[in-house]
Order: C-alpha cells, then sequence, then structure tokens
C-alpha cells in the first residue's frame, strides 16, 4: 500500500479541481494500492468564526475587484476544462472552515473522509452553503454516512479543534505555503492542481514498481 496524504482546504477552488482529477485518474487506473488521508490547511487561518462577506475578502485578497473578478476568471474557466460547473456567485460568505476540518478529521474514523471531502465541496461551490454552519455540517455528515446526532454533539464542544490548529502549523513550519499539496508515499511532494494525465502517469509508475517489488 501507498499513502497518498493530501492538505486540502474545502474553500479552496484549487482543491476541488485537483481532487476532481485525481479522482478521474484513480478511477482509470482501479489496480492502484493508494491509501487517501486528508489533512487540514486553513487558506484563512485567523478568519473570525463568523466568517467574511465573500466580495469584502476576495477585493482585500487580491487587492481590488478588478483583480479578484480576473482571478475567479480563470478559476471558472480551470473548473469548466474539467467539467465543473462552479457557482461561485453563489457563495455569499467565506466562512471559517475550522469545523469543517474536524468533521473530515472524524470522518476517517468510518473511512469516509473522500465522502465528506467531496460533499462540503459540493456543498460551497455548487450550492452556496455555509459549511461553517453547524446545520450543514450535520446534514453533510449524515448523507456521507456517518452518525448525525453523535456529530452534532462533538461540534457543540471542543474536541479536536486545538488537535486541528496544531497539525495546520505544523504543515506550514514544514514548509506548506499553500493547497492541494500532496505527499505520496511520505516522500514525494506534488504542488497545485496537477492534470489527470500527470496523476495518470504517477499512480501507473507505482504500480510498475509494486509489480517489480512482488515479482522480485
Amino acid at each position: 500500500m501507498t499513502k497518498l496524504d493530501i492538505l486540502s482546504d474545502p474553500i479552496c477552488p484549487w482543491c476541488y479541481i485537483g481532487k476532481t482529477n485525481l479522482d478521474r485518474a484513480l478511477e482509470a487506473n482501479p489496480e492502484h494500492d493508494l491509501i487517501i488521508e486528508w489533512h487540514p490547511y486553513q487558506l484563512n487561518p485567523e478568519m473570525p468564526p463568523q466568517g467574511m462577506d465573500r466580495r469584502e475578502y476576495l477585493e482585500h485578497k487580491f487587492g481590488g475587484q478588478k483583480q479578484a473578478v480576473d482571478v475567479y476568471l480563470q478559476i471558472d474557466n480551470a473548473a469548466r476544462e474539467v467539467g465543473l460547473h462552479l457557482d461561485l456567485a453563489g457563495v455569499k460568505r467565506t466562512p471559517n472552515t475550522l469545523d469543517a476540518h474536524r468533521l473530515i478529521h472524524w470522518a476517517a474514523v468510518e473511512g469516509a473522509q473522500n465522502a465528506v471531502v467531496d460533499r462540503l465541496f459540493k456543498a460551497y461551490f455548487k450550492e452556496g452553503r455555509d459549511i461553517s454552519d453547524h446545520s450543514v455540517l450535520v446534514r453533510t455528515a449524515t448523507a456521507a454516512g456517518l452518525d448525525g446526532e453523535m456529530v452534532r454533539m462533538l461540534l457543540s464542544g471542543d474536541a479536536d479543534r486545538e488537535d486541528i490548529k496544531a497539525r495546520d502549523a505544523d504543515a506550514r513550519l514544514k514548509g506548506v505555503s499553500g493547497v492541494p499539496c500532496f505527499v505520496i508515499g511520505n516522500h514525494y511532494v506534488v504542488r497545485g492542481a496537477q492534470p489527470t494525465e500527470t496523476w495518470d502517469k504517477v499512480i501507473k509508475e507505482l504500480i510498475e514498481a509494486r509489480s517489480d517489488t512482488e515479482n522480485g
């Protein structure tokens, strides 16, 4: 088995695009032995708990309205090229994602991380939902097969909040400055939303290397 660790934030459009491309390569190579684990990285670790108005946030981040529009036009075009139709205009607020990361962390116990990550991306980028809202997170958890009431109870407390913050901070100390960031086999680092063709090549090389090892 080969571990694939993914650092990501569910409000990162490039993470959604990158996951889409990776998923297609995985589906095309069902004999792969990759074990995927998602890890927290907040694009905005200092975001207030209530989040911010999306337009205000983007204009501040990119230095003005025109720059924000230009950046998101590029993102929209990149998404459409891989078949993702994002409702970027429907996103009204940029949320704090700490609780979303807690949910992703808990989903690992049930082997449901990929399902939860998928649903968080869709909730935010396609449905315009506030993924810091506990009711949204509970519905996401339930739809992915988790115990919604248990998740509601955990969200109401501080379970794993400091652990998520510490893991996020540790990633930055280790040099991660943006996401998506993929770590293959605890050794090789792949940064950014790589095309499906790149992942297809990587996966095939891993399969070939495993076969060579098994055949002595």
